[in-house]
């Protein structure tokens, strides 16, 4: 009998990425879940297929920096395209939101996620998990990691190369 290898899914860069916005405070599995919008058994087993892929620690709750990096910088693109659809009430992304949004104003791609409450109108591209544009608007900072990293999945060379540079600080 062969056991199945366990896939990566979207939702598990969303998870990595709160727990290093974290830093040192180590986040329980209910607080991710909660800050999330996500189910508690979502988060773990989003940690145990993190752990199998080396991008978590298999006995502590820290992630492998340089390998999530290189995952991010070669890898989201490939796994989990964005690819711009129509134009939608949402939330900003990707270089239309912060921290890129000053630095590309001569741009006429608005990207957002698709939401009802959001406040802009731009082409929508799919988050990676349907609960990403609710955690946007309640925490701003995050926002901004997410934003960085819809950019890579949607952004140019230019746009991308200044997300990474972001990200790498962040993530240190």
């Amino acid at each position: 009998m062969k056991t199945a290898i366990p896939q990566m899914k979207p939702q598990d860069v969303l998870i990595l990425l709160r727990i290093l916005k974290a830093g040192e405070a180590n986040m329980t599995q209910t607080s991710l879940a909660r800050a999330l919008f996500m189910s508690q058994s979502e988060i773990s087993q989003s940690l145990a297929r993190s752990s199998y892929a080396g991008l978590i620690s298999r006995t502590e709750q820290v992630v492998m920096k340089g390998v999530f990096m290189d995952f991010l910088r070669f890898g989201i693109a490939v796994i989990y395209p964005a690819r711009p659809g129509s134009t939608s009430r949402g939330v900003l992304t990707a270089h239309s939101a912060p921290p890129l949004a000053d630095e590309f104003l001569n741009t006429n791609d608005i990207y957002v996620w698709p939401w009802a409450k959001g406040d802009a109108r731009g082409q929508s591209i799919p988050p990676l998990y349907s609960t990403v544009p609710q955690v946007a608007m309640v925490d701003p900072e995050f926002h901004e990691w997410l934003a960085l990293v819809d950019t890579l999945r949607v952004g140019r060379t230019r746009e991308r190369n200044m997300a990474l540079q972001h990200l790498e600080k962040r993530i240190k």
